[in-house]
């Protein structure tokens, strides 16, 4: 294969992601002494007849039932339709009055408190709501967030929903997040929307500009800082930038180099795509892994958003190369993922020909990168 070359931007026109599942907002008092009702019986039957009772009145709801009175401050719960009903459901087709009361017990608990972990928002007694969050170790994801300051316009970037993710998974609100190889600012879009501080760091000047630029453009309802910084994320000054927030550490490391030459960004020899072979790009690579650990909370998540490539008639394994890396530092692996991709602006009108190749030339076409996700020792 000829090695990429650097293009002009292109701006994406793929649709916005669907709307969130709808809310109930109910008197929360009203609705747990509904519940606790429920479990008293002691009879499965009465206890189905009671639960059937709840469900009909979420079905059946007007303005000034007392169930949907939340007017008093702080007695409002919202939850979501689709999952309560489902809930109810389960407690329904219970066998057992132990098991139907336990679901009845758990229902209440989600109602009236919130279990998180120590690495995240999660309410853990209400994780069904929280279907979006992916648990699974394939992401296909067809179509790129474009909606607000994302834009398609950097050749290489990475779609806004890996870093949503895993701001969702690895981070809680006002957290620090780090992302060594800024480019056009994805990450730090993400953490204004989703209240986290970040901190970039972007070698080409003209890049970080443009993404400073556009990370403007989003809203900060959440009032969160952000910094860009232009510099080589090797040797960059990481701690400097930190205190000017009078902070000495992150909660989340993200990085998305360039996967080595197969894209070139620029000329500059402190670029990662310029590195003259793959160990050279390793060390290279490692370097930035080692400038940038010390930061990171022990404890918390380095994730590394890396592909593979192919060149002179072999598959070159780059992104357990840079995971082998990260894993002589001080990092335990705990999750790789493979997220497809359907399209790639390199393929994306090249379909045909690509399929020909392949089947020429013995190979698979590449639809899929990785993130591999390490817990800092």
């Amino acid at each position: 294969m000829t090695k990429a070359r650097r293009r002009p931007p292109i701006q994406s026109s793929i649709e916005a992601p669907p709307a969130a599942n709808p809310l109930v907002t109910l008197n929360k008092d009203r609705f747990l002494h509904l519940l606790n009702e429920a479990a008293a019986p002691r009879s499965l039957a009465t206890l189905r007849k009671k639960t059937t009772a709840i469900k009909n009145l979420l079905t059946s709801a007007t303005s000034d039932d007392e169930l949907f009175d939340a007017s008093e401050n702080g007695n409002a719960l919202a939850l979501r339709q689709d999952v309560l009903t489902a809930e109810l459901d389960q407690i329904l087709q219970s066998r057992t009055l132990e098991r139907a009361r336990h679901y009845l017990k758990r229902l209440a608990r989600g109602a009236q408190a919130v279990r998180t972990s120590p690495v995240n928002d999660i309410n853990l007694l209400r994780w069904k709501e929280q279907e979006e969050i992916l648990t699974d170790s394939l992401w296909v994801l067809p179509r790129r967030d474009t909606t607000g300051a994302h834009l398609g316009w950097y050749w290489g970037n990475f779609i806004p929903q890996i870093p949503q993710q895993l701001l969702r998974r690895y981070t809680k609100k006002n957290d620090w997040v780090l992302d060594t190889f800024l480019g056009s600012g994805t990450t730090l879009i993400e953490c204004r929307r989703l209240g986290r501080n970040g901190v970039g760091i972007e070698l080409n000047a003209e890049v970080a500009e443009q993404a400073r630029a556009l990370i403007k453009q989003e809203s900060n309802p959440h009032g969160v800082r952000t910094e860009i910084v232009n510099g080589d994320a090797r040797t960059v000054n990481l701690r400097a930038s930190l205190r000017r927030w009078s902070i000495d550490q992150v909660q989340l490391l993200i990085m998305h180099p360039p996967y080595h030459d197969i894209i070139t960004f620029s000329e500059n020899e402190c670029d990662l795509s310029t590195a003259t072979s793959i160990q050279a790009f390793l060390e290279m690579f490692g370097e930035a892994v080692d400038n940038a650990t010390p930061l990171l909370e022990r404890g918390r998540y380095f994730a590394l958003v890396i592909g593979d490539k192919y060149t002179k008639g072999e598959w070159v394994p780059l992104g357990f190369e840079c995971m082998n890396e990260v894993l002589k530092r001080s990092y335990r692996l705990k999750s790789i993922v493979v997220k497809n991709f359907e399209e790639t602006r390199a393929k994306r009108d090249q379909k045909q020909l690509w399929r020909y190749r392949a089947l020429v030339g013995g190979f698979y076409i590449f639809k899929h990168e990785y993130i591999f996700l390490f817990q800092k020792k």
